[in-house]
């Protein structure tokens, strides 16, 4: 895994059938379809949108991603595009930092449905989290998403997350209110769970 690869904006393995690599705007199409699809989007509270919301969103980070790459820095809200070997679109996670808390991060992600059961979201989401710690001196990495989306919390646990907090009703949903839980993992915790493998 060469993280300095990553860095300079190259493709990098994340698994032997799997790389991943900064997003760029040949990325977009890919994670518009993918956000457009009910069943991806039934646990974002941003999705489904209008492409034009996702174009705005994803624009400046897209752009910002390319400033970062041509002065060897890390963007500002790390995103990477993961893929299989033969080039398809597998999903997307994140790292941005979080806004006036130096050395916190969150970490999320999202896979298309036929990249789903796979195991997927927890090597993406355990390679940003080493990354938080081990390259971005993170003191602090956190998560959320739907109590419904069982997935999403059993993939944090597996990489080792403590649940924090539990917001009640938070999501409004078609069938009425769902909870809100919160994630998280400090350095000590990392370094813990690093030094137990």
């Amino acid at each position: 895994m060469s993280i300095s690869a990553l860095k300079q904006g190259q493709p990098v393995a994340l698994t032997p059938t799997l790389n991943i690599s900064l997003i760029t705007k040949n990325d977009l199409p890919d994670i518009i379809n993918m956000l457009g699809n009910p069943a991806v989007s039934e646990f974002l509270f941003f999705a489904p949108a209008p492409v034009e919301v996702y174009e705005g969103f994803f624009g400046p980070i897209i752009t910002n991603t390319e400033k970062a790459i041509a002065v060897g820095e890390w963007p500002e809200h790390l995103t990477i595009v993961i893929r299989d070997t033969s080039g398809t679109y597998m999903g997307m996670a994140g790292l941005p930092s979080v806004m006036f808390l130096e050395g916190n991060f969150e970490v999320g992600y999202q896979l298309a449905e036929h990249a789903w059961g796979q195991g997927i979201a927890t090597q993406a989401a355990q390679y940003l989290t080493a990354l938080a710690f081990n390259e971005l001196n993170a003191h602090k990495v956190t998560a959320d998403c739907y109590a419904s989306n069982i997935g999403s919390y059993k993939t944090l646990e597996k990489c080792g997350f403590t649940r924090e907090g539990c917001q009640k009703n938070y999501y409004k949903v078609e069938n009425g209110f769902v909870d809100r839980l919160h994630y998280g993992m400090t350095k000590t915790d990392f370094i813990a769970l690093s030094s137990a493998q």
